[in-house]
């Protein structure tokens, strides 16, 4: 029997978040904006999702005058990331 996938993560922008901070330190929000070529809405609402299952950290600041919002990877959420691969590629193997 396939191992259940994080449901979490089983989500194109959710993923796709994940997928960017895994090759980063962090990350801006507007360069997630960018990357993931998403609405600044869903973004922020994706992101509150990860940060809550404690998958991620984020940091508000401002740069001038300007909100900065930044975004790290947190252990869990790497665990969670590595498991979710190997899950999913054992579908593609069929065992």
């Amino acid at each position: 029997m396939l191992k259940k996938l994080d449901p979490l993560l089983h989500n194109e922008l959710r993923l796709a978040i994940m997928s960017l901070l895994m090759t980063v330190d962090d990350a801006e929000f507007n360069y997630l904006l960018e990357k993931t070529e998403s609405t600044r809405g869903n973004l922020s609402v994706q992101i509150q999702k990860l940060k809550n299952a404690g998958y991620l950290s984020v940091k508000k600041t401002f740069r001038g005058n300007y909100p900065l919002t930044i975004c790290k990877i947190d252990p869990l959420g790497r665990a969670a990331f590595e498991e979710y691969v190997k899950t999913i590629s054992t579908y593609f193997k069929g065992t």
